[in-house]
């Protein structure tokens, strides 16, 4: 789950008033819908000859392209149909971000896997149901599922334009493939709006869809600001209740937060998070609640954000700072209360502890 709440939304206006940016800066923000939510992109259109709303009909047909190709939710979408078992004539957003997500599955051990599914289905998730399986139904269902069992590159599957979804396997077995790129897909629109931005000559934005990219500075001359909610049970809104403020260097980033505090479900009294590590098949059991990463890619981000909330505290500490291209800031559980730990690098401004 995602939990990363924008500001500047009105301040950031506010400020080309108070003398913060030169005359020829043109701050504009466009929204719109996306992916089950909505959409703001933030941007300085100086020296920029492209109309806002011909901006805005170019961010969101990228949208579309997205939904009609990669949302689990729409059912005529071509990852959907993949999913039915129907062979697909793949567009190349599909052959990249499964090849993108093949390199993550290695990168993280095989802790981030996208073909992982159908363990989501068995354990009830999101939580339809009062019990919970037994060991013997984990153990077929991963044994039937994951990256494991599928190539590497997609190109190679590909015959004649299509792709057929057992043309994936590579372990002879029989259970088809079923794809959820929900780990990675809004960092990767984020990804895909920021390179639009650019090659319309803009370099001052933030692209806020879930996820967010951020580059540049703001209306004010400085960089973006981002609130990290706090992982506590009923903060639904985003922006409610915020945990401390991350601001930019003006660098390119994405900026992501994953978190269980927001979807769990309670089984005779134990909560059991929604996160399911795909190496084990169980939900995860351990004390980190959220974790905040700042990673070159928006993509990248939202990834290994996931991959933290798999593999815990301690690790995910290891990993952030084992990484030059990489922030962090984790909030867990310690006896009770809440406590923070952030990287070097990771730049709060303003914290609400």
């Amino acid at each position: 789950m995602r939990s990363i709440a924008t500001f500047f939304i009105t301040a950031a206006m506010i400020a080309l008033t108070l003398g913060g940016c030169s005359r020829s800066d043109r701050y504009i923000a466009v929204n719109g819908f996306a992916q089950g939510g909505t959409y703001t992109v933030k941007m300085n259109l100086k020296e920029v000859h492209v109309a806002p709303e011909a901006i805005r009909e170019g961010i969101d047909s990228i949208l579309t392209l997205i939904d009609t190709t990669l949302s689990g939710y729409n059912k005529s979408s071509m990852l959907s149909r993949f999913n039915a078992g129907e062979a697909v004539r793949p567009n190349q957003l599909f052959i990249d971000i499964y090849d993108y997500c093949a390199q993550m599955y290695e990168q993280t051990g095989t802790a981030l896997d996208v073909a992982s599914g159908p363990l989501f289905d068995v354990w009830g998730f999101g939580f339809k149901g009062e019990s919970f399986p037994t060991d013997e139904q984990v153990q077929q269902t991963l044994a039937t599922c994951g990256m494991k069992r599928l190539a590497k590159h997609m190109e190679g599957a590909i015959q004649d334009g299509l792709l057929s979804p057992a043309a994936l396997i590579t372990d002879g077995s029989e259970a088809l493939p079923r794809l959820n790129y929900n780990a990675v897909a809004q960092g990767y629109s984020c990804d895909l709006v920021a390179e639009y931005l650019h090659s319309l000559g803009i370099h001052d934005m933030l692209v806020d869809i879930g996820e967010i990219y951020c580059e540049g500075v703001n209306p004010a001359g400085i960089g973006w600001s981002i609130g990290v909610d706090r992982p506590v049970d009923g903060n639904d809104e985003l922006g409610a209740d915020i945990d401390g403020i991350w601001q930019s260097d003006g660098s390119a980033c994405g900026i992501v937060t994953s978190g269980n505090y927001r979807k769990f479900h309670i089984v005779d009294g134990k909560k059991y998070a929604h996160t399911v590590d795909p190496r084990t098949g169980y939900p995860v059991q351990h004390s980190l609640l959220s974790a905040t990463i700042v990673a070159p890619t928006s993509a990248e981000a939202d990834a290994l954000a996931t991959y933290c909330m798999v593999i815990g505290l301690e690790e995910a500490k290891e990993f952030i700072c084992s990484r030059a291209d990489l922030e962090g800031y984790l909030i867990y559980d310690e006896g009770g209360q809440m406590r923070e730990w952030a990287s070097d690098g990771f730049n709060v401004i303003t914290s609400t502890k």
